[in-house]
């Protein structure tokens, strides 16, 4: 059967994407070299890792490297953390006067508890005076950058603040907001709730609503967009280790708006051949980024599990794969897999990365006491944020 066309071109201020489809940033992970290779597989929009905005304007070297963009990056896409209006504003001035960035993101939605204790993250927006001075102050500063907040829920499920916040950043005029469909205190335990998006997707009707959570594949994607209403998806830990995922989401997409039927899109099936490469391929990049093979290779090291999930590669050759040190170390042992070893199906697919368990958000003293800021939170507020160096 045929689906009707839909339009599936997602516009953020100036900036549109032919697919509504957007890498979510991934502390370690969404480095220029990650975003590359994501890029060379899909279409869509990838975000920088978490860039602290204190430490962005006091220049650290760890941050300017962090936000540094390849040419070949377009729409250059960088996500801050912020609990300071003032530091705020002085970030995305500084990103805008000296041309860093073409989209900013902000990060509503940290559950690490270096964060949230300190009130920053998915805790921040609780405090609703302080959420509406830290986004207008941002889109004030940012002029004609499209400015964007991603969420969670709430705190946990007493203490929901998703629909308020959107609502307030929707009047300071930023041009989307992104919703992870969990709680602070599920961290990424359990199943993402598609109903909140649907219901903020409802209440929000002058800006974008994206959808994030426990999208594995290109169906679920189309399936959250049906279910939700959304304008588009956010893909975090879908895509460790399957590159690969955006060209599926591209095509699924597409199809959507054509009218086709996007569940019937043939979808990457790599061999143990083609995983190999794309692995190859991300340290090689990540050597480029670092400026440094070595580093380039501790740095991949932790995607291996990913990347061979489901395939038969052995504990051995796992474990000398975890403490490779050189480009042509990698290059030895990836030539000793079997690259014509088929897709091995069912065991590839599903959630990867660490889901955690359910667990108390751990907060400053008497924060839940008021939806307003009290003047003994504002100086930890600004400790904290200059305790978190990103990620």
């Amino acid at each position: 059967m045929t689906a009707l066309a839909t339009q599936t071109n997602l516009r953020l201020g100036p900036i549109e994407l032919d697919v509504p489809v957007v890498l979510a940033p991934m502390a370690g992970i969404t480095n220029t070299a990650f975003r590359r290779l994501c890029r060379e597989y899909g279409a869509g929009l990838y975000v920088s890792e978490m860039i602290t905005s204190r430490a962005l304007v006091e220049r650290t070297s760890k941050t300017m490297r962090l936000i540094g963009h390849h040419e070949s990056e377009t729409p250059r896409s960088i996500q801050l953390y912020g609990v300071d209006p003032a530091t705020m504003r002085e970030a995305v001035t500084m990103l805008v006067a000296e041309n860093l960035a073409d989209h900013i993101d902000m990060n509503f939605g940290c559950p690490v508890p270096k964060v949230t204790r300190k009130g920053g993250g998915a805790a921040l927006p609780w405090k609703s005076d302080l959420f509406r001075d830290i986004v207008g102050a941002a889109v004030k500063a940012a002029g004609d950058v499209p400015v964007t907040v991603k969420m969670r829920k709430g705190i946990d499920e007493k203490h929901l603040t998703f629909i308020d916040a959107a609502r307030a950043a929707e009047d300071a005029g930023v041009a989307a907001v992104a919703l992870h469909a969990r709680t602070s205190s599920q961290f990424y335990s359990g199943h993402a709730d598609w109903s909140a998006i649907g219901e903020l997707k409802e209440a929000i009707t002058s800006i974008p609503v994206l959808g994030n959570g426990d999208i594995w594949s290109a169906e679920d994607a189309i399936r959250m967009v049906d279910e939700t209403g959304a304008d588009g998806v956010v893909v975090g830990r879908g895509c460790l280790g399957r590159p690969w995922l955006f060209g599926d989401l591209a095509a699924a997409f597409r199809a959507r708006a054509a009218g086709d039927d996007p569940f019937a899109q043939e979808t990457a099936r790599p061999s143990l051949g083609d995983v190999a490469d794309a692995l190859r391929r991300h340290a090689a990049l990540l050597a480029e980024f670092f400026g440094d093979e070595e580093h380039a290779c501790r740095d991949i090291r932790k995607h291996v599990g990913w990347y061979f999930k489901g395939y038969p590669v052995g504990g051995q050759l796992r474990t000398r794969l975890s403490v490779v040190t050189s480009l042509a170390e990698l290059d030895d042992l990836l030539g000793t897999l079997d690259p014509t070893i088929e897709y091995p199906g069912a065991d590839v697919e599903g959630p990867r990365g660490r889901a955690g368990s359910p667990k108390r958000t751990v907060l400053p003293e008497g924060w839940l006491d008021s939806r307003e800021l009290a003047a003994k939170h504002r100086g930890e507020l600004v400790e904290g944020e200059a305790d978190t160096t990103g990620g």
